[in-house]
């Protein structure tokens, strides 16, 4: 017979490892295993993301984002600092580079400081420039919270010592159906049926998909958003010292192209925000029709593509042009060339967006009786994945206990 497990996870991203983790160290008896449909662990958004720890500094106040934020980063730090995964806090220089953006600029300072930041200051242009000499800026905001690592690195790390409590995972493993069972959740597979007493549904990309099955009245859908990224050429990487943001464009909800020093080397530019043809769609010809199609059809996509059409042509335009793309990074360094970077890698952004056209802009998470689906954790959900986990794994067990 199947034996019965008390948590099933679904999905091995940084957040359904973090949550397996969390309930393992709050609750080592309760028998805890991950069903992942990958070979390997944080093969999507977690592995594909720029490695940047951030410090909160653009999140709502009170908002799960600001709060677990900043409670995550210091669970990251001190998870990394026991168990030898490298880091930088290197920090950050947020720029205006234009008078119009000033007010902007001043009001993800307040955040900052509302989020309880501390160290971040309003710096001149001089100032910026001793930090980056080659920026273009009227002035900026220094933080020096933000850091960088690799979360695939730390990913490994989690799942070792998950494993090392005795908690197990199902690598190429795909979830084809959930069935109520009496008490119990019946998961079906492609390779076996599992029996767990509780479904946790960390699955990304999918994760609409997977609580559809339990639920036809989610009212979210998952519309996935590529970014894609250049790299400096060798010769180049002097331009940047460490990672350089701009004012985001407070008519589209992403923070716009910027420049990040990575942990194992390499400055990255990017990334843009385009609508993917396929939910795992690193490439611009990657597409799967049937999930296009269903992605465009839906009522809220074609809302929300009504708010923000020019901003999302300019966005594909960019994707497809290498010199429209130099010229977004040319606002921050004037002198960065055509020639002087290369297409780079890609990653997916699962975004969820509501039957109205709303892009939700906070974690969203639905708990039902022995069913908790993660809806919406787009960045910062790497940095914040420890408490993200942590939340998750208190609100199950207290459905146990």
């Amino acid at each position: 017979m199947t034996k019965t497990v008390d948590i099933t996870i679904i999905g091995a991203g940084i957040v359904g490892l973090a949550t397996a983790l969390k309930l393992k160290e709050l609750k080592p008896n309760l028998s805890i295993q991950i069903i992942e449909k990958e070979n390997q662990v944080s093969k999507h958004q977690t592995g594909n993301n720029s490695g940047v720890i951030h410090s909160g500094i653009y999140y709502k106040p009170g908002s799960l984002k600001a709060m677990n934020c900043k409670r995550g980063y210091k669970l990251l730090l001190n998870f990394c600092n026991h168990n030898s995964v490298k880091y930088d806090l290197c920090g950050k220089v947020i720029v205006a580079t234009n008078e119009n953006q000033k007010t902007s600029l001043i009001n993800i300072y307040n955040r900052g400081i509302e989020n309880g930041l501390e160290g971040i200051r309003k710096i001149s242009k001089e100032e910026v420039k001793e930090i980056e000499p080659h920026v273009n800026c009227s002035e900026g905001i220094w933080v020096p919270q933000t850091g960088i690592i690799n979360y695939s690195e730390v990913s490994q790390k989690i799942l070792s010592i998950f494993r090392e409590k005795g908690g197990e995972i199902f690598l190429n493993t795909k979830v084809k159906n959930i069935i109520p069972s009496q008490s119990n959740y019946k998961i079906e597979t492609n390779n076996q049926t599992f029996e767990t007493k509780m479904v946790i549904n960390c699955a990304g990309l999918y994760s609409d998909k997977i609580a559809h099955l339990t639920n036809k009245h989610v009212d979210v859908k998952i519309i996935p958003f590529r970014g894609e990224y250049y790299e400096l050429h060798k010769e180049k990487e002097y331009l940047v010292k460490n990672l350089i943001y701009p004012v985001p464009n407070p008519d589209f909800p992403f923070l716009g192209v910027h420049f990040t020093r990575m942990i194992n080397g390499g400055i990255e530019a990017g990334p843009n925000a385009v609508l993917a043809f396929k939910r795992e769609g690193y490439s611009r010809w990657q597409i799967n029709f049937s999930e296009l199609i269903e992605t465009i059809t839906y009522s809220g996509f074609r809302k929300m593509a009504s708010k923000y059409w020019d901003e999302g042509m300019m966005e594909m335009k960019r994707s497809f042009s290498k010199n429209l793309f130099v010229k977004a990074l040319q606002e921050l360094i004037p002198e960065i060339r055509h020639e002087d970077v290369f297409r780079a890698g890609a990653g997916v952004r699962a975004q969820a967006c509501d039957s109205k056209g709303n892009l939700l802009d906070d974690f969203f998470i639905i708990e039902e009786k022995n069913l908790i689906n993660v809806l919406n954790a787009p960045s910062p959900a790497a940095t914040s994945s420890l408490a993200i986990g942590e939340h998750i794994a208190e609100r199950a067990i207290k459905q146990f206990y």
